[in-house]
């Protein structure tokens, strides 16, 4: 924003202030919150305190000692955010994402090569873990955290000297003690646990691959008791979900066998291809740049497998909404591109993870290839 458009949102900004920085209890905190707003919302492509106190006309020292060194609760700030955003965008999902940062150097906190989404390859980087809330038209963080890559944790060091060298490099950034390297899942269900202690809920969850996959993950979102639905690779294997279990005879001997299904599971692909495209049905949903967008889907119920899968208390897999996107272009009978991500006919993958909500809350399909919808989750 220019100098002039800020000028015009003066009583809005100040209103906003006012109530997001309402727990800092001083005075001159609560100005120098205002001050770092102004700074982020004025042009400019560094974001860091010398550029953001120049365009502003002050001392860069007020806000660097603001953002790292004066204590004020940030949690209660962090949930007022979050409550606000949610009041103002009424959500259709709340969308589960890593963002990287490049960099260029390696003194920033959780740095390391790693994959990052923003360059599309392997890179030196930051990697912010995220949960967003989103509509069509609109999105805005809730939560987020650091991702601390192994390196960055003195426990998973190989040696003495290792685990040495990473506590120099956590002092020098600040990294607390107690936080270590987790995983990227796990973060995103402390975020989503943290915002439940804040009183807010999430209409349905979304997540890519990257954690769709993870079935410790899925599971712990039904845990919760929360709606979601997630993108996962066809390898993934399930079984049908009229598929019934066997209960093996008890011996006398020992603990009682649990059910098990006689029959192995197949890869989703193979659901997919056996339902064949005439399970399959064209859905028209909201309008594109160019023109309405369509597409093609089978819809399947499964039984998700996998290497240590929670059953159910009769022994049985939970049952889920397997949601595959029929490839345009794909000859009729054929689904072996599903198992061929490198494909050109693979199915597509969505840059905008959060359009993956619209089958189960507008009656619009899934952007992704495929995707698994958990129980609650409705399919119309």
């Amino acid at each position: 924003m220019t100098p002039d458009e800020l000028g015009a949102l003066r009583d809005e900004l100040e209103a906003f202030a006012a109530e997001v920085f309402a727990p800092l209890r001083r005075s001159d905190q609560r100005d120098k919150g205002i001050s770092y707003l102004r700074g982020l919302l004025l042009d400019g492509r560094r974001k860091s305190m010398q550029p953001m106190a120049e365009r502003l006309g002050i001392d860069h020292q007020r806000l660097q000692q603001f953002v790292s060194s004066s204590t004020w609760p940030v949690d209660q700030v962090r949930s007022r955010l979050a409550d606000r955003a949610t009041r103002a965008l009424e959500p259709d999902a709340w969308v589960v994402d890593d963002t990287g940062f490049p960099k260029d150097g390696a003194g920033s906190p959780g740095v390391a090569r790693q994959y990052s989404g923003t360059l599309g390859k392997v890179g030196n980087c930051q990697v912010g873990v995220s949960v967003h809330a989103v509509t069509d038209s609109a999105s805005c963080p809730l939560n987020w955290r650091l991702f601390l890559p192994a390196s960055w944790d003195p426990v998973m060091a190989g040696d003495p000297a290792g685990a040495a060298f990473v506590e120099r490099r956590r002092a020098r950034c600040g990294v607390p003690q107690a936080e270590g390297h987790r995983p990227k899942w796990q973060l995103a269900l402390e975020m989503i646990d943290e915002l439940a202690t804040w009183k807010l809920s999430p209409p349905v969850v979304v997540a890519d691959a990257g954690y769709g996959d993870n079935a410790h993950f899925r599971a712990a979102l039904g845990e919760r008791e929360l709606r979601w639905i997630v993108q996962v690779k066809g390898l993934a294997t399930a079984h049908p979900v009229d598929a019934v279990t066997h209960q093996p005879s008890y011996g006398g001997l020992g603990p009682r066998p649990k059910p098990r299904y006689r029959t192995r599971p197949v890869s989703l692909a193979e659901h997919v291809r056996a339902a064949g495209r005439a399970a399959a049905r064209t859905v028209t949903w909201r309008r594109g740049s160019r023109d309405r967008l369509t597409s093609t889907f089978v819809v399947l119920r499964v039984r998700l497998a996998g290497r240590r899968p929670r059953l159910e208390e009769d022994g049985t897999l939970p049952a889920c909404w397997l949601l595959a996107q029929w490839p345009p272009d794909l000859p009729k009978g054929s689904m072996d591109q599903l198992t061929r991500p490198s494909s050109p006919k693979a199915p597509r993958t969505t840059q905008h993870t959060h359009r993956m909500i619209g089958y189960t809350t507008k009656r619009a399909p899934c952007a992704a290839g495929l995707a698994v919808a958990g129980r609650g989750t409705a399919m119309r």
